[in-house]
């Protein structure tokens, strides 16, 4: 029996090539290729197809690509738009910012009340310190510093032994000038019965009225220096010159008194506290606006909250060459003792404002190479500079003498590096004064 030989069936299905990047062995793209099964004896032969398990096909994936290509290029393009958005958006920020923003000032044309205050010293009205006129010592004192006296009463009394001795020896010698005094008085009327008898001569009668003219003299010095030293004496009793206040006191029992005002300190100062000096140093540009009369108030650190009235009474009318201000004297009623003398004080004087001027703070002014000026706001928000001239400083506010006019705008406080015809922007004053806005 002939054999017939059977060939493997072939599978003619192309084999798919995996796509890069993929690996077949990984289940995408997997091929199987049945066996060859021998059949029954008839020879037959079974051959089963390939089996192919499901994945991408090249549509999907060229599908894909564009996706994200295209969601690329929209990252892109939202990331370089928002860049330039953000330029814009500071290059904007930026030009606004270098328009300087400043608030204007009004001008104050109306003549005001100004205050004008100035340290001041009080003094006793009367004040008068108590020397010894006699040399010795303290023998008592009868007052005591705060201890108010009247005009004559004692305040201490003085030993003076050298004083009283001096006193008996003037008194000696007045009684041995008139016992001389009388002895040629007697010469002189004997000489002149015998001049009648021609039994002196005349030139004798002569020397006898001169002699007792001598005499007569030296009584009357002998009387003067007795007076002298009596009253002299007297002051060994020191006493109140007027009714006042014992501000001060310097002795003691025992200790030694020197005459004279130069040889130390005084024994007693007697004050009359009842009205007050007070005396201020005005500068020389307000002195004409303080006159005689005008009102004022005195203040004290010891009555806080608290002011005594005042008066102005006397000036001195020349300006102190040192200083450049004039004293002037002002009176306060102290008749309830309140105010002591030595005290420092502050003296407010109102003063009147000029007429026809403009007050402006401190701020507005700018002081350079050019002079003093003020920087305003002239038509399309441009710097317009003037010079100005300062009338009265005020402390806060200067008062302006020309320069301005009623209708200008005043910068109230210029910035730094402000050119003529620079472009601001105008702000309230509130706004001015806040911070420097942040960068967005």
């Amino acid at each position: 029996m002939l054999e017939h030989a059977t060939e493997p069936n072939l599978d003619t299905t192309p084999e798919i090539a995996p796509m890069p990047g993929h690996d077949a062995n990984n289940g995408h793209e997997t091929s199987k290729i049945a066996d060859t099964k021998s059949l029954d004896g008839a020879g037959a032969t079974e051959v089963t197809s390939s089996q192919r398990k499901p994945g991408r096909s090249p549509v999907g994936l060229g599908i894909f690509g564009v996706v994200a290509i295209a969601g690329a290029a929209t990252l892109v393009y939202t990331g370089v738009s928002a860049r330039q958005r953000s330029a814009v958006e500071l290059r904007q920020w930026t030009e606004a910012q270098a328009i300087p923003s400043v608030a204007l000032v009004t001008l104050n044309a109306k003549p005001g009340v100004v205050s004008l205050n100035l340290p001041g010293r009080l003094q006793a009205n009367d004040s008068a310190p108590i020397y010894a006129r006699v040399s010795g010592y303290v023998k008592d004192w009868k007052v005591d510093i705060g201890a108010s006296v009247k005009a004559g009463q004692t305040l201490a009394e003085i030993e003076a032994p050298d004083q009283d001795q001096q006193l008996l020896q003037a008194k000696a010698d007045l009684a041995n000038a008139k016992s001389a005094e009388v002895l040629a008085d007697i010469t002189l009327k004997r000489e002149r019965s015998l001049l009648e008898s021609r039994t002196v001569a005349q030139q004798e009668i002569d020397q006898r009225v001169a002699d007792l003219a001598s005499k007569q003299a030296a009584v009357n010095s002998g009387e003067a220096n007795v007076e002298r030293l009596e009253v002299l004496s007297a002051y060994k009793t020191v006493a109140a010159p007027f009714d006042g206040l014992i501000t001060a006191r310097n002795t003691d029992v025992g200790s030694l008194i020197s005459a004279g005002s130069s040889a130390g300190q005084a024994m007693f100062v007697v004050s009359d506290v009842h009205t007050l000096r007070v005396y201020i140093n005005v500068p020389q540009n307000y002195a004409p606006d303080v006159k005689l009369g005008s009102q004022a108030t005195v203040s004290v650190p010891e009555y806080p909250g608290r002011s005594f009235p005042a008066t102005v009474v006397a000036s001195a009318r020349a300006v102190d060459i040192t200083s450049g201000t004039t004293q002037m004297q002002l009176s306060v009623d102290n008749a309830k003792g309140e105010l002591m003398p030595g005290a420092y004080a502050n003296v407010k004087v109102d003063l009147s404002g000029v007429a026809g001027t403009f007050r402006i703070p401190v701020s507005a002014l700018i002081f350079d190479e050019r002079g003093l000026r003020v920087a305003t706001v002239a038509q399309d928000n441009r710097v317009a500079f003037k010079t100005v001239t300062i009338a009265r400083d005020l402390g806060n506010e200067i008062e302006l003498a020309s320069g301005v006019a009623a209708d200008d705008h005043v910068i109230a406080t210029p910035p730094d590096g402000l050119a003529e015809g620079d472009e601001v922007h105008i702000v309230k004053l509130s706004q001015a004064k806040e911070a420097t806005p942040k960068v967005p």
